[in-house]
């Protein structure tokens, strides 16, 4: 039988047989093998293959993953993002570059509205991390930024299509999306700036924001813009401009958002100074916080996407339609889970969901719309 050694797997063959009170020749007969087999596998000369480990499994009423599992790379050095001091250690970890990098799995940006599996703990100090996840997990994983909802669908597909793989989404305006993209915290940034004329407005933000970028812009979905009401839209809203009439109660998104973006433009065209719209520095940092503080009463107007509204029962005030891109730089086109991810884009069943949330259009999915 030859001989495989893999220091980085942890056999508990020896623990749990003694535990079923087998000794090496009782379980050698009872999964079909000769006693040196279990002998090696204990000692940690030898790997059994797919076949052999469930039977062991079997006999031993417990999971292969109980038996056999991958040491974990603990204890690693990790460059905490955003958060400077946080009070929850649970952390959602990329590794870019070959270098860890922490978000915080509480907080505002954590994205969308639930509690995720941490992929490790902050140490005190924030500047080393237990690793929760064996190395190659983390190699497949990639760290998508961006505000679009819809980012998280991916992410449910891309797991499905290869289950070795993985996308992490996580918010960011489109500005911060950018940002962190230059500074090598993220491998992709999803980005939806509106077009100026006839110039593609999300092609001009790479230009001006990443010099001498080289990767690919990939459009992901278009969707609609507008204003967030209750439902039946008591206050009779009808454009940007109605926002500076008296009583209106309004929420804004933060500097660098598309969505705030959008309006300043609308208002400046409408010669509306943003000192007339009541509660202008009024700030959500995200879609739903402002479709929730239209439904508790909070507020009367709030910036987000058709979905959205739909998905909280409010009506919607359409401004604008918009392409929402993927920017990639050239390096991860290779990287498991970005490629993945643009498979998966590929896929009638990803684009079939995505056609079906109101106000999506999935006409240009996948499609590479530059090269830098």
């Amino acid at each position: 039988m030859k001989s495989v050694k893999s220091p980085d797997i942890i056999c508990r063959l020896k623990e749990i047989r003694n535990k079923k009170k087998f000794t090496q020749t009782q379980l050698a007969d009872l999964v079909g093998l000769k006693r040196q087999a279990i002998y090696d596998m204990e000692a940690g000369r030898y790997l059994p293959n797919t076949s052999v480990a469930l039977r062991l499994a079997r006999v031993l009423d417990t999971s292969v993953e109980d038996i056999f599992y991958e040491k974990l790379q603990e204890h690693q050095p990790v460059a905490l993002v955003d958060e400077q001091t946080i009070t929850d250690p649970r952390v959602s970890i990329a590794k870019i570059r070959d270098k860890l990098y922490a978000y915080s799995l509480s907080g505002k940006n954590s994205i969308m509205e639930e509690m995720k599996a941490a992929d490790g703990l902050l140490e005190p100090g924030n500047n080393r991390v237990m690793i929760l996840k064996s190395n190659e997990q983390l190699e497949n994983t990639a760290l998508l930024l961006g505000c679009d909802p819809a980012f998280s669908i991916l992410g449910h597909h891309v797991h499905k299509n290869r289950t070795d793989a993985a996308l992490h989404c996580r918010f960011a305006s489109s500005k911060k999306s950018i940002c962190q993209l230059a500074d090598g915290y993220t491998h992709i940034a999803g980005i939806h700036m509106h077009d100026t004329g006839s110039i593609d407005g999300n092609q001009e933000f790479i230009r001006k924001g990443l010099k001498n970028f080289k990767g690919l812009l990939v459009a992901f979905a278009f969707f609609e813009e507008g204003l967030m009401v209750a439902r039946g839209n008591p206050l009779n809203i009808r454009k940007p401009s109605d926002l500076a009439q008296d009583g209106i109660c309004f929420v804004n998104r933060e500097k660098g958002a598309a969505l705030r973006t959008l309006l300043d433009d609308c208002l400046l065209k409408s010669n509306i100074p943003f000192s007339a719209i009541h509660d202008y520095n009024d700030i959500v940092n995200t879609h739903s916080q402002g479709a929730l503080k239209i439904i508790h009463g909070i507020c009367d107007v709030a910036l987000g996407l058709r979905a959205v509204a739909t998905a909280f029962d409010l009506d919607f005030v359409p401004i604008t339609r918009v392409r929402c891109d993927l920017v990639i730089p050239h390096d991860f086109l290779i990287h498991t889970g970005v490629k993945t991810a643009l498979d998966t884009m590929q896929k009638s069943s990803f684009r079939n969901e995505l056609s079906c949330l109101p106000g999506y259009d999935a006409s240009c999915t996948g499609k590479i719309i530059a090269k830098f």
